[in-house]
């Protein structure tokens, strides 16, 4: 039986780019193939504090206004920082808004020193977890789910709204089997999907990648030193190579039951890397 199509999202932590540069790389993905596009979510730009960061839902609904056909998403909304209620109604929004291309993606945080310094919570990992997964019994009740008690907002979701839960831990794993449209696999533990696979339940694979992309004119054994330099702690969740040896290896991950893939760029997804990765790699499956 032939393996089904991979969805291709760019993931692009809005850092340092100017507004109008994400938009720029938005509507190049969009142009070259790419199903989706994820932000980031925190208030300083992790281990690069010094660096500008943008709000990752006015980023989302700004791509959202100015593409067409890209899903717009986050890996992934920390849940510590909106009341549930709040998120409910900013979801529903945007996806009304952009015509049902809005994915949820939502996670307990990943940076506590960012909680603790802006005075947002102290809890630690365990009442995090727990605090998401209430939140995500709220949503749903929220959004007029059947068999839930409490108040429900209107209007609710003309279409569904995916949930994307990313993570590995067991309780991580309990909520992704209990409320997860997707399952994203973290680009570090990457090695850990077969593993970690019959844990799931029914959610959809996905999983974060970093490439290094030998492009056109590029030099392989520059854009391997590089890409190591900057990323080789992400260890499988790196891989380097051109586009042959890029199809060979999504084609890989695809037999392996991933259908997603949030695809993280070593320069920073150039928009000429954006298109040339679209047309040799996305445009020629395996």
């Amino acid at each position: 039986m032939k393996n089904p199509t991979p969805e291709w999202f760019l993931f692009l932590p809005q850092i340092k780019l100017r507004v109008d540069d994400i938009v720029e790389r938005a509507r190049v993905a969009e142009a070259s193939g790419f199903d989706g596009i994820a932000f980031i979510d925190h208030l300083v730009a992790p281990g690069a504090e010094q660096l500008p960061l943008w709000e990752a839902m006015t980023v989302a609904a700004w791509v959202a206004a100015r593409t067409e056909r890209l899903r717009i998403g986050h890996l992934v909304l920390c849940d510590s920082f909106r009341h549930p209620a709040i998120l409910a109604k900013e979801a529903v929004t945007l996806q009304e808004a952009s015509g049902g291309r809005f994915e949820l993606g939502l996670g307990a945080g990943s940076v506590p020193h960012e909680l603790v310094g802006f005075d947002i919570t102290r809890d630690r990992a365990a009442a995090r977890r727990d605090r998401l997964r209430r939140s995500l019994e709220l949503l749903h009740q929220y959004w007029g789910a059947p068999n839930t008690e409490g108040p429900v907002q209107v209007p609710a979701p003309s279409t569904p709204i995916p949930i994307v839960i990313g993570g590995t831990s067991a309780p991580l794993l309990e909520l992704v089997r209990g409320y997860a449209t997707w399952w994203n696999l973290p680009a570090p533990q990457l090695n850990r999907l077969t593993e970690l696979r019959p844990e799931i339940g029914s959610a959809r694979v996905s999983v974060q990648q970093m490439v290094g992309f030998v492009g056109h004119g590029r030099d392989a054994a520059e854009v391997h030193a590089r890409s190591t330099r900057r990323f080789g702690q992400l260890g499988d969740g790196l891989v380097v190579g051109d586009a042959a040896q890029l199809v060979a290896h999504f084609g890989d991950l695809v037999e392996r039951g991933v259908e997603r893939f949030y695809v993280w760029f070593t320069d920073f997804a150039a928009p000429e890397t954006l298109a040339e990765f679209g047309a040799k790699v996305i445009g020629n499956p395996r």
